[in-house]
């Protein structure tokens, strides 16, 4: 079973430049694991990994998709494998980098959703209360019976939010409700997620934000929005691009869309530690003590 190292953890956590550092010191090369840092031409709300920043370590799946493209899970995992091999083929370690739990999910456990048989009955029901009471309700209540899977499912993948509550109605269980070991990995693992106090967090996700309105995030949309992008798309659905839907409609402003990506940040960076959570086999470290264990003195 192939080796591979990740280095996994909430937004603004630092997991890019610690990868960074621990690549140069065990001949390793780098794997996004961002759900946004694919698209092209999305770079300041992303938090893109800056050429300056890879420090002359190859980094592999940033930058590979037009934004006005969808783009799957199962794209980014065939392509995964692809350059994992790639990388063993070179003699180097392959490290991956990021926070989406579901590429993560998908990569390194045999990529099924839902082993449950359909049922017509049940499905017809259930887009019936779609159509009645909207996708935000249908959402919420996937929230309620599985909060782990409601996380990774976009209240407007309609198709996906149905398939988990009936999945649900026909097993009377959830996909995520038990712990996931290392049965059925695909990889020999070692995954390290950083853990950082929750208020350094907040605070190191707020003064992001800032960073990101002071470097021109407002124009990167507006560029966007000028090449014919727009706010149902798939690449726009991320935190830092969607919170501007409501600004371009002159329905907010400027100052309320910082302050509500810096709300749905803090929540997102819940989610994630929760879902790593979900690993029995991660490890939560503190970014010092990953950087010691890997004998790297502090840059």
């Amino acid at each position: 079973m192939q080796k591979i190292l990740a280095i996994a953890g909430p937004t603004a956590s630092g997991k890019s430049n610690i990868a960074v550092q621990i690549a140069k010191k065990i001949n390793g090369e780098i794997i996004s694991m961002d759900s946004m840092q694919i698209y092209k031409g999305m770079d300041i709300g992303t938090a893109k990994v800056t050429i300056n920043e890879m420090d002359g370590i190859p980094h592999y799946m940033i930058n590979i998709a037009e934004p006005n493209m969808p783009y799957s899970v199962s794209d980014f995992v065939s392509k995964a494998k692809e350059i994992i091999n790639q990388i063993v083929n070179k003699g180097k370690l392959p490290i991956l980098a990021g926070g989406t739990g579901l590429y993560y999910e998908s990569l390194i456990y045999p990529f099924n959703f839902g082993g449950a048989k359909s049922d017509e009955k049940i499905k017809n029901r259930l887009y019936e209360e779609l159509d009645k009471y909207g996708a935000e309700y249908m959402h919420k209540k996937l929230m309620q019976i599985d909060p782990i899977d409601g996380a990774k499912i976009h209240q407007n993948n309609t198709k996906r939010l149905i398939r988990a509550l009936e999945i649900y109605e026909i097993t009377g269980d959830t996909k995520s409700n038990t712990t996931k070991s290392n049965k059925n990995l695909q990889y020999d693992i070692d995954m390290f997620v950083l853990d950082i106090d929750r208020e350094i967090l907040y605070d190191r996700i707020e003064k992001r934000v800032q960073i990101m309105f002071e470097s021109g995030l407002v124009d990167e949309i507006k560029t966007l929005l000028l090449q014919g992008i727009n706010f149902d798309m798939q690449s726009m659905q991320g935190i830092g691009y969607k919170e501007f839907k409501d600004y371009f409609a002159g329905k907010m402003t400027l100052e309320e869309v910082k302050n509500l990506i810096i709300l749905n940040s803090r929540h997102y960076a819940k989610r994630q530690i929760t879902w790593f959570k979900h690993y029995d086999f991660a490890k939560f470290i503190t970014p010092q003590e990953l950087l010691n264990h890997f004998n790297i003195d502090n840059e």
